[in-house]
């Protein structure tokens, strides 16, 4: 039948409908088979919104309130907080919107206030604080000093002032209108330029200190008033001179400086408390693992909203393609992936194991769990009830992946994305044992109100009262003392090691080659001498042994020229926890900052650089943790540096000069029996 021309139009898109038809019916069939074969959790993956930035997420808290404080900083900021930054805000006079988030350098928190304005879409007064007060405030919209009001804050108070105190100040000059503010800034500038406020609390040092000066007076001066009296008492007698005094005067008048000296010193030394930070509620300690756990049961990648993005989207492809084909290989199992930062400030005061095994209790789901930080780099593993080895885990895993070197180090995202790529290839290669291996419990961390100070009289103030007899009985007998001393100065000294607790006032951080040389030497013959019974095979003979098999030997190569500095500071370390098994005063730690520091006393994230905030998971000695705590950009001066001869001999933090790397004192931060490991693994001893 013919077709008229008023119908071709028609029959045409008649066909074309039943073409279409047709192709979606044969794109449905092998869609709809993938599907099928998916698994749940990849299914749950593709149903999963994209990746928030940090700016959308951040700028959907401040929708929901202006002052959003973050849940990762509760021993310096606990959350608790918010409503006093909430009081102060109002006063500004201008919308204020405040963020309190961990630390990053100036550019990246400038950059950061405006990508969450123009995600909020509202003007504003936009501050940003992290654990030491105002980084940085930016007004958008409105008119408000916010360049003056940050340089007052930065001249006018000490570093120890605190977020909430640096906020009240900003608040305050914003308040003053631009004219006023703009002035004070100049004074500020100009009063402050030479010279820093006093700071406005002490540490636990400085209580000691407090303690033991508090000690030494309340006995040395009473002593003192009694024997110099009574050394006048038996002059006088003997010329038959003056007017006899009454008994009970000297008695009298020590008695009343004695009980002065107890009242005094509490008015004086009145600081109860070391930090502005307020106590934590336990809700504040619990928050960030609540929310990583919960987060965990939705994708086995939980990436920090707050923190930048380190992984783009095809590097999440593949590590989720990875991680579920680990778990149905056999004989694997899930592996969980926390990108997430480990502050000193957190709830598990930056300690990694503390922080996973929490998430573990909290989600109670067992499998590998890999801590990843996206502000250091580091990444960390730990096994909850999978069949491979938690040791190996924790030794074996290269140090490329572990820290990513200083190539990582450069980069912005520290290669995170390449690394948690070859963690997954390693955990593809790694042997399995007969039955599930469980890490075993952390150390306690520190208690919830850290910053609270001892009493004045405690910690040290009992070795000052006796301190403060002795002197007193040195007064009274300078002259022995001084023949005593001098006879000492004249006696011929032999080589002895050095007092453990003055090393770390004494040891160098770029120390010469002679001074390595004889300080090794002096340890490894000090060590061999405390050894009374060769056949005996205690834990100090693996110092020993481990020590020798770097000297091939001879104690007599640790001073003869060639041995290269790294394997003189390995010699140095292990004869020095050699000796201190021996006496049973060993934690099996030595100081990560400085091994020439002695032994360690806690594990602690410290800064390693001068410049941006590279930090690093070390054991500090105790004047290093002070250090770190009271003042962080202190840290990278007290590193100890030694020759690169790959840099033409300049010097280098310890852990990044050639020898090291390839050598075992790379090993020096992750313990004592690490080193010793990696010592007879150099030397091909089993």
């Amino acid at each position: 039948m013919p077709v008229c021309n008023s119908d071709r139009p028609r029959l045409l898109r008649v066909l074309l409908a039943l073409c279409a038809v047709a192709a979606v019916f044969a794109t449905a069939t092998p869609a709809a088979r993938a599907a099928e074969t998916a698994t749940p959790a990849r299914a749950a993956e593709a149903d999963a919104p994209a990746p928030v930035t940090q700016a959308a997420h951040l700028a959907d808290r401040l929708r929901e309130n202006p002052v959003h404080v973050t849940d990762q900083l509760p021993r310096e900021i606990p959350r608790s907080t918010a409503p006093g930054f909430a009081r102060l805000a109002k006063k500004t006079g201008v919308p204020t919107y405040v963020l309190v988030l961990p630390s990053q350098s100036s550019t990246q928190a400038r950059q950061l206030l405006g990508a969450v304005h123009d995600r909020l879409g509202r003007d504003g007064l936009f501050v940003l604080i992290d654990e030491s007060g105002i980084t940085e405030a930016t007004a958008y919209g409105v008119r408000a000093p916010a360049d003056a009001a940050l340089t007052v804050t930065r001249y006018e108070l000490p570093y120890d002032a605190g977020p909430l105190l640096s906020f009240e100040r900003f608040v305050d000059v914003i308040a003053q209108g631009g004219k006023k503010a703009t002035a004070r800034a100049e004074a500020a500038r100009e009063t402050y330029r030479d010279e820093e406020p006093a700071d406005l609390y002490i540490g636990p040092s400085d209580r000691q200190n407090q303690s033991f000066v508090t000690g030494i007076l309340l006995t040395g001066m009473p002593l003192t008033i009694l024997l110099v009296a009574g050394f006048a008492r038996r002059r006088r007698r003997r010329s038959g001179a003056g007017r006899r005094v009454p008994r009970w005067v000297v008695p009298g008048a020590a008695v009343l400086t004695a009980a002065a000296l107890a009242l005094a010193a509490p008015v004086v030394f009145d600081q109860t408390r070391s930090s502005a930070a307020k106590p934590p509620t336990p809700a504040d300690l619990s928050a960030r693992v609540d929310r990583v756990a919960a987060g965990l049961k939705k994708d086995p990648v939980y990436a920090d909203p707050e923190s930048p993005r380190v992984l783009d989207s095809r590097q999440l492809d593949r590590l989720h393609d990875r991680i579920r084909d680990f778990r149905r290989s056999d004989g694997r199992g899930p592996v969980y992936v926390l990108l997430v930062p480990q502050t000193p400030e957190s709830e598990s005061a930056g300690d990694s194991w503390l922080f996973a095994a929490a998430v573990h209790a909290k989600a109670r789901q067992d499998g590998l769990y890999v801590v990843a930080a996206p502000d250091d780099g580091t990444i960390d593993i730990y096994n909850y009830g999978l069949r491979i080895d938690a040791d190996r885990l924790s030794f074996d895993l290269p140090d490329a992946v572990t820290f990513g070197g200083s190539r990582a180090g450069q980069a912005d995202d520290h290669l995170l994305g390449e690394r948690l790529d070859k963690l997954m290839t390693f955990l593809d290669k790694a042997p399995r044992t007969d039955r599930p291996d469980f890490e075993s419990a952390p150390a306690a961390a520190p208690k919830a109100d850290e910053h609270t100070l001892p009493p004045l009289f405690a910690t040290d103030f009992l070795p000052g009262l006796f301190v403060g007899a002795f002197a007193a009985l040195v007064v009274s007998a300078a002259v022995a003392g001084v023949m005593w001393t001098g006879g000492r100065l004249l006696r011929p000294r032999d080589p002895a090691p050095e007092p453990t607790d003055r090393l770390p006032f004494t040891a160098p951080t770029e120390p010469s080659t002679s001074y390595l040389r004889r300080t090794a030497y002096t340890e490894l013959i000090t060590l061999i001498g405390e050894f009374t019974d060769p056949d005996d095979r205690t834990l100090a003979w693996d110092h020993l042994d481990a020590a020798m098999l770097l000297v091939d030997g001879d104690p007599d190569r640790a001073r003869a020229s060639g041995t290269d500095p790294a394997t003189l500071v390995a010699v140095i370390v292990l004869a020095r926890a050699g000796r201190a098994v021996l006496t049973g005063d060993s934690d099996g730690l030595c100081c990560g900052v400085n091994p020439l520091h002695g032994p360690a006393v806690s594990r602690h994230h410290v800064r390693v650089a001068t410049e941006g905030v590279a930090r690093r998971l070390l054991p500090v000695c105790e004047p290093c943790r002070d250090t770190a705590i009271a003042e962080p950009s202190g840290i990278p001066g007290r590193l100890l540096r030694l020759p690169d001869p790959s840099l033409g001999n300049s010097r280098v933090p310890y852990y990044d000069c050639d020898d090291a790397t390839d050598g075992p004192l790379a090993a020096v931060p992750h313990g004592i029996a690490r080193l010793i490991d990696k010592v007879r693994e150099t030397a091909g001893v089993h």
